[in-house]
Protein backbone atom coordinates (compact mmCIF):
# COMPACT_ATOMS: atom_id res chain seq x y z
CA UNK A 1 0.00 0.00 0.00
CA UNK A 2 2.96 2.30 0.60
CA UNK A 3 4.06 1.97 -3.02
CA UNK A 4 0.51 2.50 -4.28
CA UNK A 5 0.15 5.69 -2.24
CA UNK A 6 3.55 6.91 -3.40
CA UNK A 7 2.45 6.56 -7.03
CA UNK A 8 0.12 9.53 -6.50
CA UNK A 9 2.96 11.82 -5.37
CA UNK A 10 4.80 13.66 -8.13
CA UNK A 11 7.76 16.02 -8.30
CA UNK A 12 10.19 14.09 -6.09
CA UNK A 13 13.90 13.90 -6.92
CA UNK A 14 17.28 13.33 -5.29
CA UNK A 15 17.09 16.66 -3.47
CA UNK A 16 13.62 16.09 -2.03
CA UNK A 17 13.13 16.29 1.73
CA UNK A 18 10.74 13.68 3.11
CA UNK A 19 9.58 13.09 6.69
CA UNK A 20 7.85 9.99 8.05
CA UNK A 21 6.01 10.90 11.26
CA UNK A 22 5.35 8.14 13.75
CA UNK A 23 7.75 5.99 11.76
CA UNK A 24 8.13 3.18 14.29
CA UNK A 25 10.95 0.85 13.30
CA UNK A 26 10.72 2.06 9.71
CA UNK A 27 9.03 -0.73 7.79
CA UNK A 28 7.21 1.64 5.44
CA UNK A 29 10.10 4.13 5.51
CA UNK A 30 12.49 1.60 4.02
CA UNK A 31 9.93 0.94 1.27
CA UNK A 32 9.93 4.67 0.56
CA UNK A 33 13.73 4.67 0.48
CA UNK A 34 13.72 1.92 -2.14
CA UNK A 35 11.33 3.86 -4.36
CA UNK A 36 12.47 7.49 -4.12
CA UNK A 37 15.91 9.07 -4.20
CA UNK A 38 15.46 11.91 -1.72
CA UNK A 39 16.47 12.38 1.90
CA UNK A 40 14.12 10.81 4.44
CA UNK A 41 13.86 11.55 8.16
CA UNK A 42 11.86 9.23 10.38
CA UNK A 43 10.43 10.72 13.57
CA UNK A 44 9.18 8.69 16.52
CA UNK A 45 8.98 9.35 20.25
CA UNK A 46 10.34 5.93 21.26
CA UNK A 47 14.17 5.68 21.27
CA UNK A 48 14.02 1.90 20.94
CA UNK A 49 12.11 2.19 17.67
CA UNK A 50 14.56 4.75 16.33
CA UNK A 51 17.51 2.52 17.18
CA UNK A 52 16.00 -0.31 15.13
CA UNK A 53 15.05 2.19 12.40
CA UNK A 54 18.67 3.29 11.97
CA UNK A 55 19.88 -0.31 12.04
CA UNK A 56 17.42 -1.10 9.24
CA UNK A 57 18.69 1.86 7.21
CA UNK A 58 22.25 0.61 7.58
CA UNK A 59 21.28 -2.92 6.55
CA UNK A 60 19.61 -1.49 3.45
CA UNK A 61 22.65 0.67 2.71
CA UNK A 62 20.71 3.94 2.72
CA UNK A 63 21.98 5.42 6.00
CA UNK A 64 23.57 8.33 4.09
CA UNK A 65 20.12 9.67 3.21
CA UNK A 66 17.72 7.95 5.62
CA UNK A 67 17.91 8.61 9.37
CA UNK A 68 15.66 8.25 12.35
CA UNK A 69 15.40 10.81 15.15
CA UNK A 70 13.57 10.83 18.45
CA UNK A 71 10.87 13.48 18.43
CA UNK A 72 7.18 14.29 18.53
CA UNK A 73 4.88 14.88 15.58
CA UNK A 74 3.28 17.55 17.75
CA UNK A 75 6.47 19.62 18.04
CA UNK A 76 8.54 19.56 14.85
CA UNK A 77 11.77 21.49 14.29
CA UNK A 78 11.94 21.39 10.49
CA UNK A 79 12.29 24.66 8.53
CA UNK A 80 9.11 26.36 7.44
CA UNK A 81 8.15 25.25 3.91
CA UNK A 82 11.19 22.99 3.77
CA UNK A 83 9.59 19.59 3.12
CA UNK A 84 8.42 18.02 -0.12
CA UNK A 85 6.48 15.18 1.45
CA UNK A 86 5.08 14.34 4.88
CA UNK A 87 4.27 10.67 5.33
CA UNK A 88 2.46 9.04 8.25
CA UNK A 89 0.97 5.55 8.39
CA UNK A 90 -1.27 4.64 11.31
CA UNK A 91 -0.04 7.44 13.56
CA UNK A 92 -1.96 10.68 13.01
CA UNK A 93 -4.68 9.67 15.50
CA UNK A 94 -2.24 10.48 18.31
CA UNK A 95 -2.37 14.17 17.37
CA UNK A 96 -5.76 14.17 15.66
CA UNK A 97 -6.58 14.16 11.96
CA UNK A 98 -7.63 17.80 11.66
CA UNK A 99 -5.02 19.13 14.07
CA UNK A 100 -2.22 17.18 12.41
CA UNK A 101 -3.10 18.34 8.91
CA UNK A 102 -3.29 21.96 10.02
CA UNK A 103 -0.06 21.89 12.05
CA UNK A 104 2.05 19.97 9.55
CA UNK A 105 1.09 22.14 6.58
CA UNK A 106 3.47 24.95 7.61
CA UNK A 107 6.44 22.64 7.05
CA UNK A 108 5.48 21.72 3.48
CA UNK A 109 6.69 23.61 0.45
CA UNK A 110 3.93 25.04 -1.76
CA UNK A 111 2.81 22.08 -3.83
CA UNK A 112 4.26 19.62 -1.32
CA UNK A 113 2.33 16.46 -0.47
CA UNK A 114 0.96 14.79 2.61
CA UNK A 115 0.17 11.06 2.63
CA UNK A 116 -1.49 9.55 5.69
CA UNK A 117 -3.58 6.60 6.78
CA UNK A 118 -6.41 7.12 9.22
CA UNK A 119 -9.24 5.11 10.74
CA UNK A 120 -12.47 5.97 8.92
CA UNK A 121 -16.10 4.94 8.78
CA UNK A 122 -17.22 3.47 5.47
CA UNK A 123 -20.92 4.15 6.13
CA UNK A 124 -22.96 6.98 7.61
CA UNK A 125 -24.67 4.61 10.05
CA UNK A 126 -23.30 1.57 11.93
CA UNK A 127 -24.26 -0.74 14.81
CA UNK A 128 -24.11 0.73 18.31
CA UNK A 129 -21.54 -1.78 19.56
CA UNK A 130 -18.84 -0.80 17.09
CA UNK A 131 -19.83 2.88 17.20
CA UNK A 132 -19.19 2.95 20.95
CA UNK A 133 -15.86 1.14 20.66
CA UNK A 134 -14.42 3.61 18.18
CA UNK A 135 -15.99 6.68 19.77
CA UNK A 136 -14.12 5.76 22.95
CA UNK A 137 -10.87 4.97 21.10
CA UNK A 138 -10.81 7.75 18.49
CA UNK A 139 -13.48 10.36 19.33
CA UNK A 140 -13.00 12.38 16.14
CA UNK A 141 -13.24 9.36 13.81
CA UNK A 142 -15.49 10.17 10.86
CA UNK A 143 -16.47 9.00 7.39
CA UNK A 144 -14.04 8.91 4.48
CA UNK A 145 -15.98 11.68 2.75
CA UNK A 146 -15.94 13.90 5.83
CA UNK A 147 -12.20 13.40 6.18
CA UNK A 148 -11.66 14.51 2.58
CA UNK A 149 -13.58 17.71 3.34
CA UNK A 150 -11.45 18.20 6.47
CA UNK A 151 -8.33 17.89 4.32
CA UNK A 152 -9.67 20.52 1.92
CA UNK A 153 -10.51 22.92 4.74
CA UNK A 154 -6.96 22.51 6.07
CA UNK A 155 -5.59 23.84 2.79
CA UNK A 156 -4.89 20.74 0.72
CA UNK A 157 -6.10 19.66 -2.68
CA UNK A 158 -7.16 15.99 -2.40
CA UNK A 159 -5.12 13.92 -4.86
CA UNK A 160 -6.23 10.37 -4.07
CA UNK A 161 -8.09 8.33 -1.47
CA UNK A 162 -8.26 4.55 -1.25
CA UNK A 163 -9.23 1.97 1.36
CA UNK A 164 -6.67 -0.42 2.80
CA UNK A 165 -7.57 -4.09 2.21
CA UNK A 166 -8.56 -6.44 5.00
CA UNK A 167 -5.20 -8.24 5.08
CA UNK A 168 -3.50 -5.02 6.20
CA UNK A 169 -5.46 -5.32 9.45
CA UNK A 170 -5.22 -9.06 9.92
CA UNK A 171 -1.62 -9.77 8.86
CA UNK A 172 -0.02 -6.58 10.17
CA UNK A 173 -2.07 -5.99 13.30
CA UNK A 174 -4.41 -8.64 14.66
CA UNK A 175 -2.30 -11.77 14.04
CA UNK A 176 0.89 -10.29 15.61
CA UNK A 177 -1.19 -8.94 18.50
CA UNK A 178 -2.75 -12.34 19.08
CA UNK A 179 0.69 -13.94 19.25
CA UNK A 180 1.91 -11.21 21.61
CA UNK A 181 -1.17 -11.70 23.78
CA UNK A 182 -0.52 -15.43 24.13
CA UNK A 183 3.07 -14.69 25.12
CA UNK A 184 1.96 -12.18 27.74
CA UNK A 185 -0.49 -14.64 29.27
CA UNK A 186 2.22 -17.30 29.47
CA UNK A 187 4.74 -14.90 30.98
CA UNK A 188 2.36 -13.34 33.50
CA UNK A 189 0.08 -16.27 34.28
CA UNK A 190 -2.55 -15.34 36.85
CA UNK A 191 -2.01 -11.58 36.51
CA UNK A 192 -5.51 -10.11 36.32
CA UNK A 193 -4.38 -6.87 34.66
CA UNK A 194 -2.60 -8.75 31.88
CA UNK A 195 -5.60 -11.03 31.45
CA UNK A 196 -7.88 -7.99 31.12
CA UNK A 197 -5.53 -6.37 28.60
CA UNK A 198 -5.38 -9.48 26.42
CA UNK A 199 -9.15 -9.94 26.67
CA UNK A 200 -9.61 -6.39 25.39
CA UNK A 201 -7.20 -7.07 22.52
CA UNK A 202 -9.14 -10.20 21.56
CA UNK A 203 -12.43 -8.29 21.78
CA UNK A 204 -11.13 -5.70 19.33
CA UNK A 205 -10.23 -8.48 16.88
CA UNK A 206 -13.71 -10.00 17.27
CA UNK A 207 -15.29 -6.63 16.56
CA UNK A 208 -13.31 -6.25 13.35
CA UNK A 209 -14.34 -9.71 12.18
CA UNK A 210 -17.96 -8.86 12.92
CA UNK A 211 -18.12 -5.27 11.65
CA UNK A 212 -15.29 -4.83 9.12
CA UNK A 213 -17.73 -3.69 6.43
CA UNK A 214 -18.37 -0.54 8.46
CA UNK A 215 -14.85 0.76 9.06
CA UNK A 216 -11.16 0.48 8.32
CA UNK A 217 -8.12 2.47 7.34
CA UNK A 218 -8.07 4.79 4.35
CA UNK A 219 -5.05 6.35 2.67
CA UNK A 220 -5.41 10.10 2.08
CA UNK A 221 -3.00 11.86 -0.28
CA UNK A 222 -3.20 15.64 -0.55
CA UNK A 223 -1.24 18.48 -2.09
CA UNK A 224 -0.64 21.78 -0.31
CA UNK A 225 -2.63 24.44 -2.11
Amino acid sequence: MTVKALSFVDGLNGDSQVVDLGCGTGGQTMVLAQNIAGHITGVDRFPGFISVFNDNARKLGVQHRVRGVVGSMESLSFPQEGLDLIWSEGAIASIGFERGLNYWKQFLKPGGHVAITYESWFTDERPAEIEKWWTDAVPEMNTVGHNVVTMQKAGYVPVAVFLLPEHCWTENYFIPRHVAGRELLARYAGNSKVEALVANMEYEAELYSKYKQYYGYAFFIGKKA
